[in-house]
């Protein structure tokens, strides 16, 4: 953990606050280079899903032309929330170091603890009810690709 690092991420979240942004930010680390910085651009953007995190995954997966962050190290000024923690671990990061907690976040009013509770629900009783449609073809797309012999696993 390179202590430079984590207040370069937090230094990155506080200018992003004075270009109209949250206040956190995320970079990658690859054999200690910086190969990406993610800031959040959620209002900027009207996109739900531009957290910090994921603009850092998706920057570092361009620069680096893979999928995967394989030997990366990930620094975030926050805890990383339910979407960016489940992104994060798609990514496979080596490591993840943060600087503020959730709880903190829920602090400044950026609770998600509310998601964490609704995890542990049936699909059917969560504050947005989830309705499984069944269908005969529901699972060909998953035969279609156990068939494809080139396939690329992740």
């Amino acid at each position: 953990m390179d202590p430079t690092l984590i207040r370069k991420v937090i230094e990155l979240a506080v200018e992003n606050i004075s270009r109209g942004g949250g206040p956190f930010a995320a970079l990658v680390v690859k054999d200690g280079v910086v190969v990406a910085t993610g800031a959040n651009q959620v209002t900027r953007t009207n996109d739900p899903t531009a957290h910090a995190e994921i603009v850092a995954i998706r920057e570092a997966c361009r620069v680096l032309g893979e999928f995967q962050l394989a030997g990366c190290d990930f620094y975030t000024s926050c805890e990383p929330c339910p979407m960016c923690l489940g992104a994060l671990y798609w990514a496979r990061p080596a490591r993840i170091f943060f600087a503020a907690t959730h709880d903190d976040a829920s602090a400044a009013g950026f609770d998600d603890a509310f998601i964490y509770r609704e995890f542990s629900k049936q699909p059917g009783e969560r504050l947005i009810p989830m309705i499984r449609v069944e269908d005969e073809a529901a699972t060909r797309p998953f035969t279609e690709w156990n068939r494809k012999v080139d396939r690329t696993k992740y």
